[in-house]
């Protein structure tokens, strides 16, 4: 913060100065600056500070995502950073959709550790647990998976159905 830069024309012109990101290397600016650096520098301070307070009651909270799926665990649709802001604010804890890091799209059941960023020095872990209902996501948190439960029922049935199919047609050759 507070650092002289040169950078092209037209990024300052179109860019930096609109967005009030930068001011012009003026004598005059560059005397208002040193005087608002305080400031800015006690608000920053003061902004992680709180961010901290916070990060200790959030950090490492598990957040329930409810979500229609396929048989095979793929999701119609996906978990958005919106989905898990809201989860994140049901626990009790405001955070805006643009502080969840999604490193790549859930599209899958399951099990997700997420990072929030409650300041630019301070993120969390946080872990989502994306399912079909809230007795499996009950299963996935205990380390149970449902989906590989429901294909093993499945394979027992058709396995003993197979089995029963072929007793019934070894029988004695009627004549």
């Amino acid at each position: 913060m507070g650092q002289v830069v040169k950078v092209r024309p037209g990024f300052a012109r179109n860019y930096l100065l609109p967005q009030k990101k930068a001011l012009r290397a003026t004598k005059e600016n560059l005397a208002y600056f040193e005087k608002q650096r305080v400031q800015l520098e006690a608000q920053n301070l003061a902004r992680r500070s709180e961010a901290e307070q916070v990060a200790k009651k959030v950090d490492g909270i598990s957040v329930v995502v409810i979500r229609q799926a396929g048989e095979s665990g793929q999701l119609y649709g996906s978990v958005s950073a919106r989905d898990i802001a809201e989860g994140v604010t049901a626990a009790g804890f405001t955070v805006s959709r643009g502080q969840v890091v999604l490193d790549k799209a859930i599209k899958t059941l399951g099990l997700y550790k997420l990072r929030l960023v409650l300041h630019p020095e301070v993120s969390v872990q946080i872990t989502v647990n994306v399912a079909q209902s809230a007795e499996e996501a009950e299963m996935q948190a205990k380390g149970v998976d449902p989906i590989r439960l429901a294909q093993e029922a499945a394979a027992r049935e058709a396995a003993a159905a197979a089995a029963s199919a072929g007793a019934g047609e070894g029988g004695e050759p009627s004549a």
